[in-house]
């Protein structure tokens, strides 16, 4: 969906390469509250920063969270779209209202039909995805087993 796409720019004509390249808590690295969602366009770093208050507000509304993997393809989304209606000038950072982020992430999951549906991040190569690569998604409770530990005799 959002995670790795090609998006046409507006005003050049070129098409564009989007990969999602990470999620960062912005409280820690830059005092915001807010979650910075970091994309490579055309090897370009892009940043679309998320009010963490959009958080709080989609639990409240809808009972629902956004997860890791929503918020990558809500920004991812919402980058797809500045890109096409010519909004893109070439900024690192994008910020994103509350009401954008419950927009762009209600339309993911209807354009997905469930959250669970979504592709899994990272992105680790253009022919592998990691339900491949691992066989679980990160984060999935196989994925938190604890190794056996060899016996001592």
């Amino acid at each position: 969906m959002y995670e790795d796409f090609t998006v046409t720019d507006r005003w050049t004509g070129q098409a564009l390469h989007c990969t999602w390249k990470g999620t960062v808590v912005a409280i820690a690295t830059r005092h915001a509250d807010a979650t910075d969602i970091r994309f490579a366009v055309d090897g370009r770093p892009v940043w679309i920063a998320m009010p963490n208050l959009a958080w709080v507000e989609q639990k409240r509304r809808t009972g629902k969270v956004i997860t890791d993997y929503l918020a990558a393809q809500t920004a991812g989304r919402y980058l797809k779209a500045a890109i096409e209606s010519g909004y893109d000038n070439g900024r690192e950072m994008y910020t994103m209202t509350v009401d954008e982020v419950l927009e762009h992430a209600n339309a993911v999951v209807a354009e997905a039909g469930r959250t669970d549906f979504l592709p899994s991040l990272p992105v680790i190569s253009d022919d592998v995805t990691t339900d491949r690569y691992l066989g679980v998604r990160p984060g999935d409770p196989a994925t938190f087993e604890l190794p056996e530990t060899p016996r001592r005799s």
